[in-house]
């Protein structure tokens, strides 16, 4: 391959151009600084600053939305704590009426089994008191039938009605039925 000489220019200075100070391009660049900065701070500027201040202005309207959905929930937290008090308050009184009821149920149940109980006693002697008459009066009845043979056979003849009514009673009269009745005779 040949080799090509590349000829890069030289300043016909004596030293580099970006070295040595060239005034008239100095004039130039800070012509062209101001043209931009002019045309920049006349037309890109206020739109940067426009957009800006409305990413500022909806951020602080999203800031001030949060703020105001945080105090809403604040809100709403506390509405569900106090209606879980009023729940709760409100299960303790239904628990309490419940056992209150069944408090009050269960004594009426004891005091009906006592009822029950103090009636079926009741019955239960007036049943025997009456089963202890009618026995006496049953062992009366024998008594007197065998007073009444053993007095004929004693005699050996019929006694008459009245004569047979006198000896039992005279009889029934020495007997001791109060021992049968439990105090009664």
């Amino acid at each position: 391959m040949p080799s090509a000489a590349v000829h890069i220019p030289v300043a016909s200075s004596s030293g580099s151009f970006l070295i040595t100070p060239n005034v008239g391009l100095m004039v130039w660049v800070l012509v062209i600084f101001g043209i931009c900065w002019f045309v920049l701070r006349k037309s890109v500027f206020p739109q940067i600053n426009a957009m800006l201040d409305r990413r500022a202005k909806a951020i602080s309207d999203e800031i001030d939305s949060a703020e105001q959905l945080r105090q809403e929930s604040q809100q709403v937290l506390e509405e569900y704590r106090q209606r879980l008090a009023e729940a709760r308050t409100q299960a303790d009184e239904i628990v309490t009426r419940a056992r209150q009821a069944a408090e009050a149920h269960q004594k009426e149940a004891v005091e009906t089994a006592r009822g029950e109980r103090e009636r079926l006693l009741e019955q239960t002697r007036r049943d025997v008191e009456a089963e202890t008459r009618r026995a006496i009066d049953e062992i009366r009845r024998e008594v007197a039938d065998l007073t009444v043979l053993a007095t004929e056979k004693v005699t050996r003849k019929t006694l008459t009605d009245a004569d047979q009514r006198r000896l039992v009673e005279e009889a029934l009269a020495d007997l001791d039925f109060s021992v049968l009745s439990g105090g009664e005779g």
